[in-house]
């Protein structure tokens, strides 16, 4: 019929622009070409679906004409048949061509996993460099995908205006009183994923946060209302075909696990430790063995690493490095596995003077080290993390009576947790329980310690979309600003080791 149609347009054109007398000549040649130009289509667009079914391909055999005259007409050859157009076989067609590496296309299974701030925490490029090799993702051509997570919680402390959920910036400006309540968008998320070549791919990542943003006032302003670039690189390696690759951006520092068995809230272990920032990772894995070194930049960088440069904290050299290695053991069977590993950073954040705020120079590098494991086991997982710096932190002393009788301390943070995947009804139920804590000053000083406890349950009624659940327990009130005191007057600080948060929370995380 496509035909025709086409025939008949090109005949009408024709009509107009060519004299009466030679009009019948013109359209019989016009439709004689028509036709062997279908012809010849369909016989390519046979080869090609032979060459991708493995077969040899399909050699086109002489192309059938209208005959010009009866007197020089050459034998009729016949024509293939061809299948009728179905829904079916148009959708597996567009699905031909979206996956030809000339089109933009989606894979919602990769996404949720890259986008998934609870798993592979430190280890995003590698896993990307994973996708590819087990062929989640083609060779050419570029995804793009999303995340949104949206929240509604109940919040309740014992102390006024203070709360100790971490996964919410504790400060005034946000929660006053004794409860809190929120509907909410906690975050969204943009991704592209360009695979240039089979050696090269290039991702970037836009994330919307105003609950975790730096910005000033309510999460309702526009300085907390902004989109960032919260990681972006180019990714150098084929893992099919060598062990080794490399990357260069802006991206999470290889130290520890920083991963989590709750469905939404990070282990503190993350909050005093999870790295972000500029750098130049290598790295290898292959045969259950995986090591990564980077070169960070130093100063002070997005996120729990930084560095002294010539005792300022601009960041115009690259004097902060990371080095982790695991090694994953086969326990026998499928899905049985335990994975153990440790890491070093040079620099991490834990290097201010007093009074403690975010992102000032540092008084000298303070190193840190992690230890971790991580167990699979049938439907079970396990993750448990110590990590800790190897100097104590300055800022913790406060110079000031009576808070000077507490020395400066190290900085502490270890967690543990399991999670039980049950099936329901073909789907994946996840219960979860998992304690975390950071230690930050001496016993008895308000800035001792914040422990949290987190209770959790999820659903997944597809595999990049998922419903969550938790009951959240916070012992300690430390926020890291001013942690030791120097916003509230001589010898005071707003740090309050029998502070108490409860958190019933529910959302939802849909990729996409």
């Amino acid at each position: 019929m496509k035909v025709w149609l086409r025939a008949a347009s090109v005949a009408a054109i024709a009509y107009g622009l060519t004299p009466a007398v030679g009009q019948a000549q013109s359209l019989d040649d016009v439709l004689r070409r028509l036709e062997r130009l279908e012809q010849e289509n369909q016989a390519l667009r046979q080869e090609v679906e032979s060459l991708k079914a493995g077969g040899a391909p399909v050699l086109p055999g002489p192309v059938a004409t209208a005959p010009a005259a009866a007197a020089d007409a050459p034998p009729a050859v016949p024509v293939p048949e061809v299948e009728a157009p179905t829904p079916h076989n148009d959708t597996v067609e567009a699905r031909v061509e979206l996956n030809s590496g000339y089109f933009i296309s989606r894979a919602s299974d990769v996404t949720y996993r890259m986008l998934d701030p609870t798993t592979h925490t430190s280890r995003k490029p590698l896993m990307l460099l994973d996708a590819r090799r087990q062929g989640d993702l083609r060779d050419g051509g570029v995804y793009l995908g999303g995340a949104i997570t949206a929240l509604v919680d109940y919040q309740e402390t014992n102390r006024n205006s203070k709360f100790g959920y971490l996964m919410r910036h504790p400060t005034s400006a946000n929660q006053i009183g004794e409860t809190a309540s929120e509907a909410v968008l906690h975050s969204a998320q943009l991704s592209v994923t360009a695979n240039v070549t089979p050696w090269i791919t290039a991702y970037a990542e836009l994330l919307y946060d105003p609950e975790q943003s730096f910005g000033s006032g309510t999460i309702t302003a526009l300085t907390r209302n902004q989109m960032q670039l919260r990681k972006g690189y180019v990714l150098f390696g084929d893992l099919a075909e060598s062990p080794w690759y490399a990357a260069v951006g802006k991206m999470e520092a290889p130290f520890g696990l920083m991963d989590t068995v709750s469905p939404f809230t990070a282990s503190t272990v993350w909050h005093a430790f999870g790295g972000l920032a500029w750098g130049a990772l290598a790295g290898y894995s292959g045969d259950g063995l995986n090591v990564a070194v980077e070169a960070v930049q130093g100063g002070s960088q997005f996120r729990s690493v930084a560095t002294s440069v010539e005792g300022t904290n601009v960041p115009s050299r690259l004097n902060n490095f990371v080095v982790d290695a695991n090694y994953t053991f086969d326990l026998g069977g499928e899905g049985r596995d335990l994975m153990a590993g440790a890491s070093y950073l040079h620099g991490s954040a834990y290097c201010h003077a007093f009074p403690v705020v975010h992102f000032n120079p540092c008084v000298d590098d303070n190193p840190a080290y992690a230890v971790y494991g991580q167990l699979h086991y049938d439907r079970w997982t396990a993750n448990a993390e110590f990590a800790k710096t190897l100097e104590e932190w300055p800022g913790t002393f406060n110079p000031t009576p009576p808070l000077n009788q507490f020395e400066a301390s190290k900085v502490t943070s270890w967690g543990v947790g399991a999670r039980y995947a049950a099936d329901l009804g073909g789907h994946e139920l996840h219960l979860s329980g998992e304690f975390s804590t950071y230690i930050a000053g001496p016993e008895g000083a308000p800035w001792h310690r914040q422990d949290q406890l987190v209770f959790g349950l999820a659903a997944f009624p597809a595999s990049h979309v998922k419903l969550f659940s938790e009951v959240v327990l916070v012992k300690g009130y430390v926020p890291l600003n001013f942690l030791s005191g120097g916003n509230l007057g001589p010898g005071v600080t707003w740090s309050d080791a029998d502070g108490r948060t409860t958190v019933l929370l529910a959302g939802a995380n849909v990729a996409f």
